[in-house]
């Protein structure tokens, strides 16, 4: 199952197959988008793309570093002997000995000094093959590396969680305020253009409805409703599997919105209060979706 999980991570993967050695450090770290970042040895650099596809795969979203190292012993390069050059060497050598009647014998240390005769070749490494022994230690150290992001996952999943109940409670401590707020709100606009308009005559009537029009407008019902609706759409994201950064991201902005609508239209101090302490825990929220992928 492909749970939620954390951008941060690491992960270390080693294969060994023939002479050939492959060691991979991968590690990652929140990022807005993804971003691939390969240090392979020079000569396997042909292979980088394959490493990029690979991981690119795995990872949608964050900042992933992969480090490869290679290793290798006794096949990296051979010994070209030239017989014909050797043979060469040695005719000439027992011409000049019967020309000058010289006695010592042709030793071999005496024809390793001659070029050419032995020479070092490196041996043309088959990339296929070092793919499918790299591909072996990339799947070991990524392993490593998601079982340690789910990990991370479920324990930001877990806060979040929390912090959204604390976020419950204060919505419902506006609730339950709001249900006279608008009915408070007119008494007192009415009181006051009343006091206001005292020796003015007036349509009673149409001052009613005047006032019953403007007071609506500091209603947060609908402001509640919606913020209640991205909070059960926070949650679901939470419990869903996949990559729900993006998504968890975009749920916030529009509970901040929501809540900032209500801190505008109302002036009670016990509902701005309670608006204060969700837009803190918002924040809180914020700061640890950006780890999610």
């Amino acid at each position: 199952m492909d749970l939620i999980k954390s951008m941060t991570g690491f992960g270390r993967g080693e294969f060994s197959q023939g002479t050939s050695t492959f060691s991979v450090d991968v590690r990652s770290v929140n990022h807005r988008y993804g971003d691939i970042s390969v240090r392979i040895p020079r000569a396997m650099s042909v292979l980088e793309e394959k490493v990029r596809e690979f991981v690119g795969e795995r990872i949608s979203r964050g900042k992933v570093d992969v480090y490869i190292n290679y290793s290798t012993f006794g096949q990296s390069s051979q010994v070209k002997l030239d017989t014909n050059l050797a043979k060469a060497y040695v005719d000439s050598l027992n011409t000049l000995k019967e020309m000058f009647t010289i006695r010592d014998d042709i030793s071999l240390s005496l024809l390793t000094r001659f070029p050419d005769i032995m020479t070092l070749e490196t041996v043309e490494q088959d990339m296929e093959e070092l793919w499918l022994i790299l591909q072996k230690a990339l799947d070991m150290a990524f392993k490593a590396l998601v079982e340690m992001r789910q990990r991370e996952g479920e324990r930001l999943k877990n806060d979040l969680l929390e912090k959204l109940v604390n976020v419950k409670g204060f919505v419902e401590n506006i609730k339950g305020k709001s249900y006279s707020i608008v009915d408070e709100y007119r008494n007192k606009l009415y009181d006051r253009i009343k006091e206001l308009t005292k020796d003015i005559p007036i349509d009673e009537n149409r001052l009613i409805t005047e006032v019953a029009i403007f007071a609506d407008k500091s209603s947060i019902d609908e402001e509640i409703v919606r913020l209640e609706s991205h909070m059960d759409e926070l949650r679901k994201a939470l419990n869903f599997n996949g990559s729900v950064g993006k998504k968890l991201d975009f749920i916030i902005q529009e509970m901040n919105r929501e809540v900032n609508t209500i801190g505008s239209k109302i002036t009670d101090l016990s509902i701005l209060n309670n608006v204060i302490s969700i837009k803190t825990e918002i924040e809180k929220i914020r700061e640890q979706v950006q780890n999610i992928e």
